[in-house]
């Protein structure tokens, strides 16, 4: 009796497709993407701003060919507003924490071209901003919406978002459950508010660069800006080393921010309810 083998089922176009457009596969062919070329971000300058639109390039390029998805989040209609919006509310956010706590730092200015300072300083934080969100927003919380909701989604890139920054120089424990807040909540609910890139880049532009431009270390990497600004009050009120993120006045400010923009997004039904399973 003779035997025929049959050579293994391969998927079909259609499987095939199915398979790509699998949120998780997406997300992490488009972390890999945009991660290959977020390292020209940190080099500054002309090569910074040339990253960032090189990560848009590679996010856009994951969306279009392998999720096979449309892209409101990068409309380019309304883009300019939307990323000044972000940036306003960015720059209020620091403005009103640094308000609060203004005798608990000294302030000298710093020598050099103040032109050549804030061109540099936004150069470079234009590619943080860009390649983050889309690295966080754009790809994390989107993809992993879809597969528990955007609650748990909000939840796991913010504790995320938190720990990679341990890694920072003069990084806690502390100084990682703030970021998660601050930044992994407060962009989160940006995102899931607007729906929408470019506000989350205008907000998170600002923010670092405002305070860049202080003097204050931004997530424990010491800035050279227009001032040179020392804390001199308790850590818990300064950051300490780490910087006004490992404050406990902006936690609170940005959850204050946060909170709202949760509340907004519900009522636009822009928040995705957790799959349930059917057995």
């Amino acid at each position: 009796m003779s035997t025929t083998r049959t050579a293994p089922l391969q998927p079909t176009g259609r499987e095939g497709g199915r398979f790509s457009q699998s949120p998780l596969v997406w997300m992490l062919t488009g972390i890999v993407g945009v991660g290959a070329v977020s390292g020209l971000t940190s080099a500054g300058g002309v090569v910074a701003v040339l990253g960032a639109v090189m990560a848009v390039a590679a996010y856009w390029a994951v969306m279009r060919f392998v999720a096979r998805r449309s892209m409101p989040e990068l409309a380019k209609s309304g883009a300019v507003p939307q990323t000044l919006f972000g940036a306003a509310i960015g720059f209020g956010f620091i403005t009103v924490s640094m308000l609060m706590l203004l005798t608990e730092f000294s302030f000298a200015e710093r020598p050099g071209n103040g032109l050549s300072i804030v061109a540099s300083m936004a150069a470079m934080q234009v590619g943080a901003a860009v390649t983050e969100e889309l690295l966080f927003r754009g790809l994390a919380l989107q993809a992993l919406e879809k597969l528990c909701g955007s609650w748990a989604a909000l939840a796991i890139t913010a504790a995320v978002f938190g720990g990679l920054h341990l890694a920072n120089p003069d990084a806690t424990l502390w100084t990682s459950t703030a970021i998660a807040i601050e930044a992994g909540v407060l962009l989160g609910a940006a995102f899931l508010w607007t729906r929408n890139i470019w506000f989350v880049v205008g907000l998170h532009f600002a923010w670092n660069t405002a305070l860049g431009l202080i003097g204050i270390p931004v997530s424990g990497h010491a800035s050279e800006g227009l001032m040179t600004t020392t804390p001199t009050g308790p850590g818990l009120l300064t950051g300490g080393e780490f910087g006004l993120e490992a404050s406990i006045v902006p936690v609170i400010v940005s959850l204050l921010i946060a909170i709202p923009m949760l509340i907004a997004a519900r009522r636009r039904g822009n928040l995705v309810p957790m799959r349930r399973r059917h057995s």
